[in-house]
């Protein structure tokens, strides 16, 4: 299974997670590490380790991060170069995070990292509507 870690600056790591619960229960295998303007990267490099130690990510690591170049992101990405079944997503919403978490199921184990990163491009692309 892959375990999914949500990085994001202030509270938005949590709330998503909580609220994404309120929609879809409950949700296994899944942490959320926020970073405070008055953080360290460090501090949240060290969250991440923690949350891995706690997830089950034998299939690997999937972070969803909020903004490309923040801190939650450049600190996921030096954990994704670190291992080829890490991968990491920006731009994370809502609607993306119950596709992610809906699909789950038939995504887990049954593709490399790479084919799941394409997935989860595609299920935000047809997340946004106008």
């Amino acid at each position: 299974m892959f375990g999914i870690i949500i990085g994001a600056h202030g509270s938005l790591a949590e709330e998503l997670r909580k609220s994404c619960e309120m929609i879809c229960g409950t949700q296994k295998n899944m942490s959320s590490v926020s970073f405070q303007m008055w953080e360290t990267p460090e501090l949240v490099r060290q969250r991440y380790a923690e949350a891995i130690e706690e997830l089950d990510c034998d299939d690997g690591v999937l972070f969803l991060c909020d903004l490309f170049g923040g801190t939650p992101f450049n600190e996921a990405s030096r954990l994704v170069a670190t291992d080829e079944t890490y991968g990491i997503v920006t731009g994370l919403n809502l609607p993306l995070l119950i596709d992610i978490l809906t699909s789950r199921r038939k995504l887990n184990g049954s593709m490399a990292m790479c084919d799941l990163l394409a997935e989860v491009k595609r299920l935000a692309h047809e997340g946004i509507a106008s």
